[in-house]
């Protein structure tokens, strides 16, 4: 549940969504065509034309990303790999899909048609440029985003992790070792040795007077930090593989009546517990997960009326986990839901809650151990 983004609806069953840093660099691109591209690609047009071209062509482009990322997921559906959404950020787009591929083909292909979707779009616009020939305005915008649909397909084929590239470089490795973590690791230190590549090239044309050089350095960083992120997350999947929930899971939960008004709870409870959630119940059965974040969205003016139950998470919208659940697969629905903890509940039963504070004791743990 991405807090920085703005929901735009459902495609598919998937949420879409749009990250604040959008705005900046939709600002910036319709700039930039308004200013450079449009004026001489179409000349003696007025300035308000170029501007109206630049905003269409900027928002023409993200629906592109928006295909690209829907390329991805309509085969991760196909799987039965649950995608939660797709949010348009700052340097494109991203799928968030709900788990690993089961196998290594699913995995080509799922990277593959992102691309494929890209170089598909590049071949339509050019294609229609034939048609619309005699309109100066629409030729250039076909061509423009023929271009870019083009060059996001190349860029995303780059063999370097995360890039659609590097998954299907992954998937290779993956086939061919039979060894996803191992795979994963190769693919991540390509993906920074590529994104070193990147920051250097943008340096060295920036010292050269070419500030577009920064775009390479921004890029390059950006992939650096995608590619140690993985690497991190493969160390904490590698950890805690083989240990299920009940090793780490806090026992002393805190059960909240449904009922309790938000005011009350507060006044009783908040200096009492070291609790970041707490489990909402109903006539004995879990309903919910309540967190301080939770409660304060609900306008203060109307704690002493708003119960525990309106402002907490319902279960219906929790990726439950079981004493028996993988840490691995715990510690992914955490990061996922961005919750502070979820409830380990099975056949009805609850048995306690793992959250972010469990699992970095129990990594801690862990680590002085293989040390």
């Amino acid at each position: 549940m991405n807090k920085q983004a703005i929901s735009l609806g459902r495609i598919l069953g998937i949420s879409i969504r749009l990250d604040y840093s959008w705005f900046a660099v939709f600002a910036l691109m319709t700039w930039s065509l308004a200013v450079s591209y449009y004026p001489f690609q179409i000349r003696g047009m007025g300035s308000t034309v170029y501007w109206v071209m630049g905003a269409l062509t900027a928002i023409m482009l993200f629906g592109s990303v928006l295909l690209h990322e829907l390329g991805h997921s309509v085969v991760a559906l196909r799987y039965k790999i649950p995608v939660r959404s797709i949010t348009l950020f700052i340097f494109g787009g991203v799928a968030e899909i709900g788990a690993e591929p089961p196998r290594a083909s699913a995995e080509f292909f799922i990277a593959i048609a992102g691309p494929i979707v890209s170089f598909a779009l590049a071949i339509i616009f050019n294609v229609l440029q034939v048609g619309i020939a005699a309109f100066a305005p629409l030729l250039a915008l076909a061509k423009y985003v023929a271009l870019i649909n083009g060059t996001l397909a190349l860029f995303n084929l780059i063999p370097g992790f995360p890039l659609d590239g590097g998954r299907v470089f992954r998937a290779i490795l993956w086939g061919t070792m039979h060894n996803l973590r191992r795979a994963t690791s190769i693919a991540a230190n390509l993906g920074r040795v590529i994104a070193f590549l990147f920051m250097a090239f943008g340096v060295w044309q920036a010292i050269r007077g070419d500030l577009g050089g920064l775009w390479f350095v921004f890029i390059g960083w950006y992939l650096q930090n995608a590619a140690e992120s993985q690497l991190e997350q493969q160390k904490i999947q590698s950890l805690l593989a083989g240990h299920p929930v009940s090793e780490a899971m806090n026992r002393n939960y805190v059960l909240v009546p449904a009922a309790i008004p938000l005011q009350q709870f507060v006044d009783q409870n908040l200096m009492g517990y070291g609790q970041r959630a707490f489990v909402v119940q109903a006539d004995g059965t879990v309903i919910g997960l309540l967190t301080w974040h939770d409660i304060n969205a609900v306008p203060r003016s109307e704690w002493r009326t708003a119960t525990a139950e309106r402002a907490m998470i319902p279960v219906s919208r929790l990726h439950l986990v079981g004493p028996d659940t993988g840490l691995e697969i715990a510690a992914n629905e955490i990061v996922r839901e961005d919750v502070p903890s979820l409830p380990v509940i099975a056949n009805g039963h609850i048995f306690g809650t793992i959250g972010r504070e469990e699992l970095t004791w129990f990594l801690q743990r862990l680590r002085v151990l293989r040390a």
